[in-house]
């Protein structure tokens, strides 16, 4: 894919006014960050805490907007999200400084925090308005300018959400046009964002394709891989407590999120127990009758139908044929063997949790391998044991970069219910062929300028105490002068006069140079 050129037939392209409009967005966003990047700490700050706020206040809102457009989750979890991932984001990096430059006396270095620029934040569908809001945030509190690019299935809620976040920015002081949302994504206006040389980095949060297209791009990019968590519980875990969180996890927003349980592994001597259990905490055993048939709904030709995405348990089994007990929160579907020709051993974004029996804890962390090298390599996993053996072997056999110990896995991966960081976009690293292993976090939009001072000792080391390179606006933010040849808030014309010649004859030599941009 050619950088700074849309994909596609030039000629194409040409007649569609969604790829001038992307370059536009990304001329505007570039400008914002240049201002931004000059910001002081008390200013960003200011900023991120009124967004925060604002974010926060919507949670709710959109949590049901959401769900309204998209058909997924359940939105009483989804506004636990939109809190976690607004309030909560701005509550975990308080104390986090990603403005003020940092001395190193001993080492005698200074590094200097540098955004990247313009990032292109790609949103899933499954998890819309937390997503907007993470990245968001996270731009902001490393001074950068955002636009995000929603799914086509979630574009409604997300633009709404990204509009009222960016009015909140600049009305806290930050540059016009720090936050832009696309309003109507396509492929070719999508593709001229990724590929065009002002966009520093994109961060790519969805299907593997996407992720993919990011990575061919040109431009750097932080994308993810897709997940299939397996979860052991082995003989010495507390088997009550270990069955709540599974259901509650695997429950949790009818399983939307990609760390959600994927396969249940279950050492033989506590199995019927958790069973058990299980079913007291809300879930239903499938017998190997109505097992078959949930397997045939989800996996009408071997690939999971993307129908079954975010559905409650009853509601698969309806369409499955099958009667469960009303308020049924989890199917568990058991199964023999964790090969690729097993549907029910691959990822299932719905409340279906599959489920094995293995005689030891030793052949369980085999069957978790298994179930990794048929999909979600560098993920997550978890497990629930009281064993730190137990836990050290399963943690150092299976090929992921975190696993959750004696807690959902949902929100454990995620960052809200354990100390990793606080995520709704999760590295997969070498193992996920990803280029990042991490929870994504504002760290990861910042480079570092290093001023590196001689090392001999005999060689002074300059004074850096109260010196500050960056200022905080002093009076109101100029507003980004705005090109005519956009859509939306066109300018009223110019009156007659030398003035109004001079503005029209710079307003033909923009739409001139976004004519050339786009040839070539």
């Amino acid at each position: 894919m050619a950088r700074g050129r849309p994909a596609g037939a030039e000629g194409e392209l040409m007649g569609h006014d969604e790829v001038p409009r992307a370059l536009a967005m990304l001329e505007r966003a570039t400008w914002a960050a240049r201002a931004f990047s000059r910001y002081g700490k008390e200013s960003v700050d200011q900023i991120v805490q009124a967004v925060g706020k604002v974010a926060a206040a919507h949670a709710e809102e959109y949590a049901e907007r959401a769900v309204q457009e998209t058909g997924f989750g359940v939105a009483e979890h989804k506004v636990i999200k939109n809190i976690a991932c607004s309030q909560g984001i701005v509550d975990a990096y308080r104390d986090h400084d990603y403005v003020t430059p940092r001395v190193d006396a001993d080492a005698k270095i200074v590094r200097v925090p540098r955004p990247a620029g313009v990032v292109l934040a790609l949103t899933p569908s499954t998890n819309p308005v937390c997503t907007v809001y993470f990245k968001i945030l996270l731009a902001l509190m490393t001074r950068n300018a955002v636009v995000i690019s929603p799914h086509p299935a979630a574009k409604q809620v997300c633009a709404a959400a990204a509009r009222t976040l960016a009015e909140a920015a600049v009305a806290a002081g930050a540059p016009d046009g720090v936050v832009q949302v696309v309003e109507e994504p396509s492929i070719p206006l999508i593709d001229a964002l990724m590929t065009d040389p002002r966009t520093a980095v994109i961060l790519a949060t969805g299907g593997t394709a996407m992720v993919r297209s990011a990575y061919r791009s040109g431009n750097p990019a932080l994308g993810v891989g897709p997940a299939n968590v397996p979860v052991l519980v082995d003989a010495t875990a507390d088997l009550a407590k270990a069955a709540t969180r599974i259901v509650d996890s695997k429950g949790f927003d009818n399983s939307i999120l990609c760390t959600n349980e994927s396969v249940l592994i279950a050492e033989e001597p506590i199995a019927d127990r958790l069973r058990s259990l299980l079913t007291r905490a809300g879930a239903h055993p499938l017998a190997e009758p109505d097992r078959d048939r949930v397997r045939a709904a989800l996996f009408p030709d071997g690939r999971f139908d993307t129908g079954f995405v975010g559905k409650d348990a009853t509601w698969i089994a309806q369409r499955a044929g099958v009667r469960v007990p009303h308020g049924t929160r989890v199917l568990l579907a058991p199964f023999d063997h964790a090969v690729p020709e097993e549907p029910l051993a691959h990822e299932k974004l719905c409340p279906v949790l599959g489920v094995i029996r293995v005689p030891s804890a030793r052949r369980g962390i085999d069957v978790a391998r298994a179930l990794l090298r048929i999909g979600g390599a560098g993920h997550s996993a978890a497990i629930h044991s009281t064993d730190p053996r137990t836990v050290l072997a399963y943690s150092t056999d299976v090929p992921v970069l975190r696993v959750s110990v004696n807690v959902g896995n949902s929100l454990g991966s995620a960052g809200l219910e354990t100390n990793l960081a606080p995520s709704m976009t999760i590295g997969t690293g070498y193992f996920g062929r990803s280029s990042v292993g991490a929870n994504l976090e504002p760290e990861h939009l910042v480079n570092w300028s290093r001023i590196a001072y001689n090392a001999d000792p005999a060689e002074p080391f300059g004074d850096f105490a109260g010196l500050d390179p960056w200022r905080d606006p002093t009076g109101p933010v100029p507003a980004y002068p705005h090109a005519s040849n956009l859509s939306v808030d066109r300018p009223a014309p110019e009156p007659a006069g030398d003035n109004g010649e001079l503005r029209e004859r710079l307003r033909r030599l923009i739409r001139e140079e976004l004519a050339e941009m786009i040839k070539g």
